[in-house]
C-alpha cells in the first residue's frame, strides 16, 4: 500500500524540476517530500528518517556533493546531473552513489533506479581523503559521461570487464576507477603488461615460481595473481598473451585456482578481472590467434572507451584540466592560459596517440611558456598528429599521395616500428601492411584519382 511505503525525498533548487520529478514519482506510487536546498532538507525531521534522495548536483550554498558527504550510508542517492559534470560525478561515484540520470531524467529510468534505491542498501563505501581521482583528468569531458556511468555501474559487481580502446585513451585509468570505486578498494591493484616481457618472463610473474622451478629461481616468488588475492587484477594488453598462457589464465579464471611454476600445489584466489586491448579481439578469435573461450571469459562486460579525434569537443575542456594540474606541478601560479589560436590549433590536431598524447605535449608547452599565456610556438605537436589539412596545404598531391606522406613520416618519427606507427595512426597493424603494400605497388609518384 502507498500510505506505509516510504517517501522519496527530492532535493533541487529548480522549484520546476522538483514539480516533474515529484509528478514522475508520485504516479510511481511513491510519496514524495522535496527540499528547494540542501539546508532545507538537513533542517527537516526526515533528515534523520534514511530512504531515497533525487539529489541535484549543483546546489546553492551546500552542493549536493557535500550533502552526499554528510549523510549516512542508509540514505541511497541518485543525482540528477544537468551540465555534465564528469570530475563532480567521478568524486560521487566514489563516495557510494547509486545512479546518475541527466535532466530532465525518463520516467522508466528514474523508477527503475528509485527501485534499486530500495531494493539495496550501497556496498561503496566512502571515499578515503586525499587527492581527487586520475580519472578526473582524463574522463573530465562532457561526451565521457556513459563510460563513467558504465564503469559505475560495473564497479559494484564482481563482473570480469574488457576495455577496450586504443593506446592513450584511459584504459588504466578506467581499470583504476572501477577498482577504487568497489567493495575491494581496500584491497591491492596489481597491473601487468603483456606486451612488456617475454613469454617466459611473463608466466613467471603472473603465477610465480617454486625454488628451483628454472635456473636461477633460487629462491620460491609469489605471482601477481597471488599478490591480488581480494582486489583487483589488471591484465593490460591481453591481446599480446600467447596460446601456451592463454590456456593457463582460462584455467584460472574458470577454477579460481592456479600452481606455481615448479609447484604442485593449487593456490586459491579471490580476485576482479579486469582486462585491456586495443587489438579486435573479435578478429583474433576468428583468425585463430586468440582463444574463443577466454575471450567470452574476458568480455562478461566489454567497455569502449573511444579516440579522442571521435570526441573533439573534448580536446580544449581536456586540455585546460591538464594545463590546470601541470602549471601547479611546476610551480606556476596562478594556472597558465591557453589563447585562442593555441585552442585552434589543438582542436585541429588528429591525435593519434589519444588522451596521452595531448598531455605530453601540454607538459612540454607549460614548461616552455615563459609567461602566463601559451601559444601555438609552445606547442610540439608531431607531424602525425597534424591536423589533415594542414598536411593537405604543404602537398600537391592527391589523398594517395597524402596518405603515403603520412605514413612515411610517421614511420620515421618511431624509427621504422610499424607497430607503434600503426598505433599512432590510430589503425590496425595488418591495415598498415596493406597501405604499405599498395603504395609499394603503385610505385613513386602515382597518384591515384
Amino acid at each position: 500500500m502507498n500510505s506505509v511505503r516510504a517517501p522519496v525525498y527530492v532535493v533541487d533548487d529548480d522549484s520546476s524540476v522538483r514539480e516533474s520529478v515529484g509528478r514522475l514519482v508520485r504516479s510511481a506510487g511513491w510519496p514524495v517530500e522535496a527540499f528547494a536546498s540542501a539546508q532545507e532538507f538537513l533542517k527537516s525531521p526526515w533528515a534523520s528518517h534514511p530512504s531515497c534522495l533525487v539529489l541535484d548536483l549543483d546546489l546553492p550554498g551546500l552542493s549536493g556533493l557535500e550533502l552526499q558527504r554528510q549523510l549516512d550510508a542508509r540514505f541511497s542517492i541518485i543525482f540528477l546531473t544537468g551540465h555534465g559534470d564528469v570530475s563532480t560525478s567521478v568524486q560521487a561515484m566514489k563516495a557510494g552513489a547509486l545512479e546518475f540520470l541527466t535532466k530532465p531524467p525518463l520516467e522508466d529510468q528514474l523508477v527503475e533506479a528509485i527501485r534499486q534505491a530500495f531494493a539495496r542498501t550501497p556496498i561503496v563505501g566512502p571515499a578515503p581523503s586525499g587527492k581527487p581521482p586520475s580519472a578526473e583528468l582524463t574522463f573530465g569531458a562532457p561526451s565521457m559521461i556513459p563510460v563513467v556511468h558504465a564503469l559505475a555501474r560495473v564497479a559494484r559487481t564482481a563482473a570480469t570487464v574488457l576495455l577496450q580502446g586504443e593506446s592513450g585513451t584511459g584504459k588504466e585509468v578506467a581499470a583504476r576507477l572501477i577498482h577504487e570505486t568497489s567493495s575491494r578498494a581496500k584491497k591491492p591493484f596489481i597491473a601487468v603488461n603483456c606486451a612488456f616481457l617475454t613469454e617466459e618472463l611473463l608466466e613467471s610473474e603472473l603465477l610465480g615460481h617454486e625454488r628451483g622451478a628454472f635456473t636461477g629461481a633460487y629462491a620460491k616468488r609469489r605471482g601477481r595473481i597471488e599478490l591480488a588475492d581480494g582486489g583487483t587484477f589488471f591484465l593490460d594488453e591481453v591481446g599480446e598473451l600467447k596460446p601456451k598462457l592463454q590456456a593457463k589464465l582460462l584455467r584460472v579464471l574458470e577454477e579460481r585456482c592456479f600452481e606455481r611454476l615448479g609447484g604442485s600445489t593449487a593456490i586459491a584466489v579471490d580476485v576482479r578481472w579486469v582486462a585491456a586491448t586495443n587489438r579486435d579481439l573479435r578478429s583474433m578469435v576468428q583468425e585463430g590467434t586468440f582463444r574463443e573461450d577466454l575471450y567470452h571469459r574476458l568480455a562478461v562486460f566489454p567497455i569502449h572507451i573511444p579516440p579522442l579525434r571521435e570526441r573533439r569537443k573534448d580536446i580544449v575542456p581536456l586540455a585546460k584540466l591538464f594545463v590546470a594540474q601541470l602549471s601547479a606541478s611546476v610551480g606556476k601560479s596562478p594556472a597558465l592560459r591557453l589563447d585562442d589560436a593555441t585552442k585552434d590549433r589543438l582542436q585541429g590536431g588528429t591525435w593519434p596517440g589519444n588522451v596521452r598524447e595531448l598531455r605530453n605535449t601540454l607538459e612540454r608547452a607549460v614548461i616552455l611558456a615563459d609567461g602566463p599565456v601559451i601559444r601555438p610556438e609552445h606547442l610540439w605537436i608531431e607531424e602525425s598528429s597534424a591536423s589533415i589539412d594542414a598536411v593537405a596545404r604543404r602537398s600537391e598531391g592527391s589523398i594517395a599521395e597524402l596518405e603515403r606522406q603520412l605514413i612515411e613520416r610517421t614511420l620515421a618519427a618511431v624509427g621504422g616500428n610499424r607497430r607503434l606507427a600503426a598505433a599512432k595512426l590510430g589503425i590496425g597493424l595488418r591495415t598498415l601492411y596493406s597501405k604499405l603494400k599498395r603504395h609499394e605497388d603503385a610505385g613513386p609518384g602515382h597518384h591515384d584519382e
